[in-house]
C-alpha cells in the first residue's frame, strides 16, 4: 500500500523491528521520472523505509488479512478475486506484496501464492512473519515466470502506483495468466492528485490539476530520485487496462466505513466521507478463440 508519512509504534510482528530512519531531509519535487530512474528509487526508498511502514501499518495489515485500502474493504467480504471457496488450489500472483499479508490469507483459504515484491526488506519481513509459499524479489515490468502460469493475479497498492509504464506491467501480468484469469489492482484514486496529501480540512481544497501527469518526486541533495510516484487520471488507467489485452471487468470505489477510524497518511475519515481514496480494477485474461 502508499508510503507511511508518520511514523507509529505498534505493530503485530512477533519479532523486534529495527528502525532504519533516513539520514536527509529529501526534497519533495514534480518532475520527469522515467522506467529505470523509478524502479531504482522506490527500490531503495522501500528498503530503508520498510521497517516504518510494517511498524506504522502493521496493526492494521495484520499478519493475515487481505485489505486492499486503507478504507479496510477486505477480500472476505469483497470477494473481487471471486467466491472465497473457489480459491482452493488456484495458483495465484500477488505483485508488491511487502510483508505478503495478502498471500498469507490466499493460503489459509487453500491457494497456492507467490509473493513478489521489489524490495528486499519488505520480503525480509514477510520471512520473519512467516508461511511457507515462495517469496520472489523481481521488478513487475519483467516478472519471472513462465507464459500462462496463474489462475489469480493481485495488487493491492503494489507496484502499479510507482511505475512508469504501468502498461508494461499490466502487459507482463497478462502473459503470466491463463486464459479467463483475473487480476485485480488497488491505487490511490486518480482524484486525490488534485488534492493535498492531508488528511484534515486543509486537504479538501484542490491545489493541482487533475490533469496533469507529472511524477512525484523526491530527491537527494544532487537531484537523485529516492521516492518516485506515478499519477495517471482515471480514463488513462482504463486505457493502460485495455492496451495490455485485459478486459475491464468492475472499477469499484470502497466508500469510507464508519468503523473506520484510522488515518494513513492522507486518507482519514474526514476525506473519506467526501471525496474517494481508492479506485479498485477489476480485470480479466480473456479466453483464447478456438
Amino acid at each position: 500500500m502508499a508510503p507511511p508519512r508518520r511514523a507509529g509504534r505498534k505493530s503485530t510482528t512477533r519479532e523486534q523491528i529495527i528502525q532504519e530512519s533516513e539520514q536527509f531531509e529529501p526534497e519533495a519535487t514534480r518532475r520527469a521520472a522515467g522506467v529505470t530512474e523509478s524502479s531504482r528509487a522506490n527500490r531503495g526508498w522501500w528498503d530503508r523505509n520498510a521497517d516504518e511502514y510494517q511498524v506504522e501499518h502493521g496493526t492494521f495489515l495484520g499478519d493475515d488479512r487481505f485489505v486492499w485500502c486503507p478504507e479496510g474493504l477486505d477480500e472476505t467480504e469483497a470477494e473481487l478475486l471471486g467466491p472465497v471457496e473457489d480459491l482452493k488450489g488456484k495458483d495465484v500472483l500477488e505483485i508488491g506484496a511487502g510483508a505478503a499479508q495478502c498471500s498469507r490469507w490466499l493460503s489459509a483459504q487453500g491457494a497456492r501464492p507467490v509473493a513478489l515484491d521489489l524490495s528486499h526488506r519488505q520480503l525480509q519481513h514477510a520471512l520473519r512473519i512467516g508461511g511457507g509459499f515462495p517469496l520472489v524479489q523481481a521488478d513487475a515490468g519483467a516478472l519471472p515466470f513462465a507464459d500462462a502460469s496463474f489462475d489469480l493475479a493481485c495488487s493491492a497498492y503494489g507496484a502499479l502506483p510507482f511505475v512508469a509504464d504501468p502498461v508494461l506491467v499490466l502487459r507482463e501480468v497478462h502473459r503470466v495468466l491463463r486464459p479467463g484469469a483475473r487480476f485485480v489492482f488497488s491505487v490511490t484514486h486518480p482524484l486525490r492528485w488534485a488534492f493535498p496529501d492531508e488528511p484534515g480540512p486543509e486537504g479538501l481544497t484542490v491545489s493541482a490539476s487533475y490533469f496533469d501527469r507529472t511524477p512525484y518526486v523526491e530527491q537527494d541533495e544532487e537531484g537523485r530520485a529516492v521516492y518516485v510516484e506515478h499519477h495517471r487520471t482515471l480514463g488513462d488507467r482504463v486505457r493502460d487496462v485495455v492496451a495490455s489485452g485485459l478486459r475491464l471487468v468492475d472499477v469499484v470505489e470502497p466508500e469510507w466505513p464508519v468503523w473506520n477510524t484510522s488515518e494513513w497518511g492522507g486518507w482519514s475519515p474526514l476525506r473519506g466521507n467526501l471525496i474517494p481514496g481508492t479506485a479498485i480494477f477489476v480485470c480479466e485474461r480473456e479466453r483464447d478463440l478456438g
